[in-house]
C-alpha cells in the first residue's frame, strides 16, 4: 500500500514467536520489528532467533517450524536485550493482537535482562483491535453482513433465534465452494456446506475436553490443563501430587463437569499406580 504514515513519534511494528503462549513462563524465539521515523527517514527492519534456554512446546513447533537445532548457536535474550532496546527507543508499538501477547511477553523478557520497558511513555496499537472495533462480531452485525437485514427487537430471544437461523443460512450460501486457510497456511476445502457434521467439525475444537475450556488435549493426546499454575502440565500427575489444588477445584466455582473430570481423572491415575499392567 502506497499509504503514509502520519507519524508525530517514531513506532516500531513487531512480532514474536515463542516457546509457547504463556506471557510469563513462555521464551522468544524469534522477533522482527519494523521501526519507522516520524522524520521521514527509510524505515529500518531488524530480526533475530532466539535461543529461549527452556523447551519449545511441540504445539509451537507445529506452528512456527522452529526447532531447538535452529536455535543452539543463537544468542539468548540477555545477549540481545540491549540491541532490541536501542533500537525501539521510545516509539509507540504496534502488532497484531500485541496487546495481550507480544507486549507483555517482550515486557518480562527485558525485565529478566534488567531492561524496563516502560509503557507509559508510549502508545500502542494493537491492530487486531481495530479490526474486532470495526468488524463487530455481534448477532446484529451478522445479520446485516450475510443477510441485508436489520436486526428489529434485539435481545428478544425469539427474534434472536430467528435471525440466528437466517446468519446460517447466508453463510452456507456466501461461503459454497469457498477454500478456508487459516494463519499458518493450512488450506481446508470448502468447509461451509449445508451439512451440520461438517459444520461441526470445522468450527469445533476437538483438543478442548470442556465447555468451560479448562482441561484440553496436548499434542500426546494427555489431558492437560488449559489454566492456572499447572498449565499445559498432565492434570491427573499434577492433581495427584498437589491435593490441596485438588480439592480447591473440588471447592471453588468451576463447573460439574470439570469437577467430575478432574475426580475421574484422579481416580483412574491412581488405580493405575496401584495396579501396573
Amino acid at each position: 500500500m502506497d499509504l503514509e504514515f502520519n507519524l508525530s513519534k517514531d513506532i516500531v511494528f513487531f512480532d514474536i514467536e515463542s516457546t509457547g503462549l504463556n506471557v510469563i513462563r513462555d521464551r522468544i524465539v524469534q522477533i522482527a520489528l519494523i521501526k519507522y521515523f516520524a522524520d521521514g527517514r527509510e524505515a529500518q527492519e531488524l530480526e533475530m532467533l532466539i535461543n529461549p534456554g527452556i523447551p519449545i512446546s511441540q504445539e509451537a513447533m507445529d506452528v512456527h517450524g522452529i526447532t531447538p537445532d535452529k536455535l543452539k548457536n543463537k544468542p539468548g535474550f540477555k545477549d540481545v536485550a540491549q540491541q532490541l532496546y536501542d533500537f525501539i527507543g521510545d516509539a509507540d508499538l504496534s502488532g497484531y493482537n500485541s496487546d495481550r501477547f507480544d507486549v507483555p511477553m517482550l515486557m518480562e523478557e527485558f525485565s529478566r535482562a534488567g531492561i524496563i520497558l516502560d509503557m507509559s511513555i508510549r502508545k500502542s496499537i494493537d491492530v487486531q483491535k481495530i479490526f474486532y472495533k470495526m468488524e463487530p462480531r455481534t448477532l446484529q452485525a451478522a445479520l446485516k453482513l450475510f443477510c441485508g437485514k436489520t436486526l428489529e427487537d434485539a435481545h428478544d430471544a425469539l427474534a434472536d433465534v430467528r435471525a440466528t437461523v437466517d446468519v446460517l443460512k447466508g453463510q452456507i450460501i456466501r461461503y459454497k465452494d469457498v477454500d478456508h486457510i487459516d494463519g499458518d497456511g493450512f488450506v481446508t476445502k470448502a468447509p461451509i456446506k449445508n451439512d451440520m457434521n461438517a459444520i461441526h467439525e470445522f468450527t469445533h475444537d476437538n483438543r478442548l475436553i470442556d465447555v468451560t475450556q479448562k482441561l484440553k488435549y496436548d499434542h500426546k493426546g494427555q489431558i492437560v490443563f488449559n489454566f492456572g499454575k499447572y498449565m499445559g502440565q498432565p492434570a491427573a500427575e499434577a492433581l495427584v501430587r498437589d491435593k490441596q489444588y485438588y480439592h480447591w477445584i473440588l471447592d471453588k466455582e468451576f463447573s460439574t463437569q470439570v469437577k467430575e473430570l478432574v475426580k475421574k481423572l484422579v481416580k483412574d491415575y491412581e488405580a493405575e499406580k496401584s495396579n501396573p499392567s
